[in-house]
């Protein structure tokens, strides 16, 4: 009998990953977030009012920028939305930038208008983000694309260390798993073996500018989609990788309006 059940799970789990290989997204029954596929074409728009008029299943635009009624044009015409959330740093052109305390706000990150966060600082964070990550959800989004989620690695005014991001990141990913959104890992390539499991899908910039996009795999091989831009390189150079590793490539100028070039 033990035998026979042996077989049974073994039979239900091949079937599984049979199901899972088979379409653009996939629902666990850990959760009931939306969970994108490698492949999926996608749209990184956060410039300008939101063009609704590229055939993609996947739209990527400002939380804040945008209104319900966008993410509700976007659900009419089949794609799923994933909200954009400074997650690391300070903005002062935000309506919330009076909730951070003065504590929390660190040096300059290069950005008009932004300064690092002190993500150690969590119990001052974790309320913002939540009401953040509320915004996004309320506003009908399927998911977060979390910034800035790699100040460990960057001159903050802050000692950072990679455990100070960790424990941070894993935070950002609860806040929005409770709330029922997906959530993206945004950059932070050296952490994806520790962080893999916390997040739903990938978002990064410029990995074959670098040579560093065989270190996004881990994400494809689980099963998740890595959305990838590249700013400076034509589509020549990056496309036949992006292809072969089975990532979401386009070309977008670094101001991120509408205009798109995919692989």
């Amino acid at each position: 009998m033990r035998r026979l059940a042996v077989a049974v799970v073994v039979a239900l789990s091949l079937v599984a990953a049979l199901a899972g290989c088979s379409g653009g997204e996939d629902s666990d029954p850990g959760g009931t977030w939306w969970r994108p596929r490698p492949g999926l074409a996608w749209q990184w728009q956060l410039d300008g009012k939101v063009d609704p008029s590229v055939d993609v299943p996947v739209y990527d635009i400002d939380g804040f920028e945008s209104n319900a009624s966008d993410v509700a044009r976007l659900h009419r015409d089949g794609r799923k939305v994933i909200c954009y959330v400074n997650v690391g740093a300070w903005e002062d052109f935000r309506p919330d930038r009076d909730a951070f305390p003065r504590s929390v706000l660190g040096g300059p990150n290069g950005w008009r208008g932004e300064r690092w966060l002190d993500i150690r600082q969590t119990r001052a964070l974790r309320p913002v983000m939540e009401r953040r990550f509320d915004m996004c959800r309320d506003k009908g989004f399927d998911a977060v694309e979390p910034d800035l989620v790699e100040g460990y690695a960057h001159d903050t005014g802050f000692p950072l260390t990679a455990r100070d991001q960790i424990r941070y990141n894993r935070m950002i990913a609860e806040i929005a798993h409770e709330r029922g959104l997906a959530v993206g890992l945004k950059n932070d390539l050296p952490q994806i073996p520790e962080l893999l499991d916390d997040f739903d899908f990938a978002v990064n910039e410029e990995c074959a500018q670098y040579g560093e996009c065989a270190l996004l795999e881990p994400f494809v091989v689980a099963g998740k989609a890595v959305f990838h831009v590249e700013y400076a390189r034509p589509t020549a150079d990056f496309c036949p990788l992006a292809r072969k590793l089975r990532l979401s490539s386009m070309l977008k100028k670094p101001e991120l309006d509408a205009w798109r070039k995919p692989c």
